[in-house]
């Protein structure tokens, strides 16, 4: 019943994380898509800038809310056939299938958004005082830098450290803080990836400041 639970706990996450909200508000709203826009990227940000915050926050509450959803249908399916395998771990296992599907949905041609609000939603549904300093931390560095995909790197780079911190101190007493952190660190570390073309402006010194005008509109 394990491999089972494993199983639906995955395959419902992935599919509810392919419900990429960024594509679906720019082309139910507006006709478009939006990685033909900006970045290109299908995230939040990009909705921002291109469309609006009306639009960026539906977006942002749909895909931080298939995040919540998707641990929570892994917690589910763990408690109903698995109830002695650690449910956490269906959580987890949910959060990083949800996260897989927004980076490569399914129904639009794998090519998604970079999973920070989506990992965001699973995050709370799983560790509720994480998020919090996380977002804590998130705002800091966008009020300080205005820079949101150095803010992002920061806190998934972060994230599992706060995972083991958390774990090892205010633990629940289930589950094995190392192996908490282990998943933490696969979250992270997809996200990160997902930021390599930021990675290499930041370098360059080239990388997109909130408020910043572009060239064009100077």
């Amino acid at each position: 019943m394990l491999f089972l639970a494993a199983v639906l706990s995955a395959l419902c996450a992935y599919l509810l994380g392919s419900l990429n909200f960024a594509i679906i508000v720019s082309r139910l709203f507006f006709h478009k898509d939006i990685r033909q826009f900006g970045s290109g990227n299908a995230g939040m940000t990009n909705i921002l800038r291109t469309f609006g915050k009306g639009a960026a926050a539906g977006v942002l509450c749909g895909d931080v809310l298939k995040g919540t959803c998707a641990v929570l249908l892994g917690k589910l399916f763990f408690s109903l056939l698995a109830p002695g395998a650690g449910v956490i771990y269906g959580a987890y296992l949910a959060a990083i299938a949800a996260v897989l599907g927004h980076l490569f949905p399914l129904y639009f041609g794998f090519k998604g958004g970079k999973g920070i609000s989506v990992a965001t939603g699973a995050v709370l549904a799983i560790e509720p005082p994480i998020i919090l300093a996380l977002v804590v931390v998130f705002l800091a560095m966008v009020i300080c830098t205005r820079i949101v995909s150095l803010s992002s790197i920061t806190v998934a780079a972060l994230y599992p450290v706060f995972t083991f911190v958390y774990f090892t101190f205010w633990g629940d007493g289930s589950s094995l803080p190392w192996v908490n952190t282990l998943f933490a660190a696969v979250i992270g570390a997809l996200i990160i990836y997902m930021h390599r073309a930021n990675i290499q402006r930041l370098r360059n010194g080239t990388e997109y400041k909130f408020g910043q005008k572009k060239e064009n509109e100077k």
